[in-house]
């Protein structure tokens, strides 16, 4: 009788303990929460309002995770609408600008469109932003969220959520489960020429507040697991004034000649 009752104790216990598992809607409404939660640590409505990020740093290059030697200087204004500037030089005096779907670059030869694998990097990577994931694919009705649980991101544990999309396109977020700010963002895309899936990921760290905002002061960008480039901040600022007719491509070129 006593062993009897020693089994059904034992069996009570594990019972208590087991990890009951969550219904879809259970699910979604705990990514929803996380999600939010991130959204309120980067600054809630005052980020949701912001009308441009200025960046000033150094960026370095990487081949299959090794480092390329080259490192540059660049200036970067970028908008939440997706609209994008960065300078590099001295002088300032080679400028790409991104706009909607366009790609370009000036300098003071004139302007060319950018080679079609940068331009097409560069709209892969601004449509899975942690902007975008936020200020579109969470508010869209038809977006699924997933909340995948804890796991650790460059020892930060973290909550991880995958966003999908209508078109069964995704995106996953690592948050630090204590800040709540991103660690990483991650999605996946079809390789046009071999058709095998290839994985995009960055990596957020070394935070700093600036103007209210916490800034990631360390952004590393990883392809398939390799490394490919680091930024490094000096300097950042929010709502800052734009260089003239930042994203018109003719007045930038005509600016630069003048110099």
């Amino acid at each position: 009788m006593k062993k009897l009752l020693a089994i059904l104790l034992f069996a009570f216990t594990c019972a208590a303990f087991a990890q009951v598992p969550q219904s879809p809607g259970a699910n979604s409404s705990k990514a929803r929460a996380e999600l939010e939660a991130m959204l309120t640590a980067l600054g809630g409505q005052r980020w949701l309002a912001l009308q441009n990020i200025y960046t000033y740093g150094r960026i370095s290059g990487f081949y299959q995770g090794k480092p390329t030697g080259e490192i540059e200087n660049y200036y970067s204004w970028r908008t939440p609408s997706g609209q994008e500037r960065i300078e590099f030089g001295k002088k300032h005096d080679d400028v790409n600008i991104f706009t909607g779907s366009d790609c370009w670059e000036a300098t003071y030869q004139g302007k060319r469109p950018l080679p079609k694998d940068i331009c097409a990097d560069f709209l892969r990577r601004r449509d899975h932003s942690i902007d975008v994931a936020l200020r579109v694919w969470m508010n869209d009705p038809k977006t699924m969220l997933i909340d995948d649980g804890q796991t650790l991101s460059e020892r930060h544990l973290t909550d991880q959520v995958t966003l999908i999309n209508a078109d069964n396109d995704s995106i996953t977020i690592q948050m630090d489960a204590e800040t709540h700010l991103p660690r990483s963002r991650t999605f996946q895309w079809r390789d046009p020429i071999y058709h095998d899936k290839d994985t995009d990921r960055e990596e957020y760290d070394n935070y700093h507040p600036i103007d209210g905002f916490p800034t990631p002061f360390s952004v590393t960008r990883f392809h398939n697991g390799d490394e490919t480039s680091q930024r490094y901040l000096y300097k950042a600022g929010y709502n800052v004034p734009l260089p003239p007719n930042a994203f018109n491509i003719d007045a930038t070129i005509a600016h630069i000649k003048k110099k």
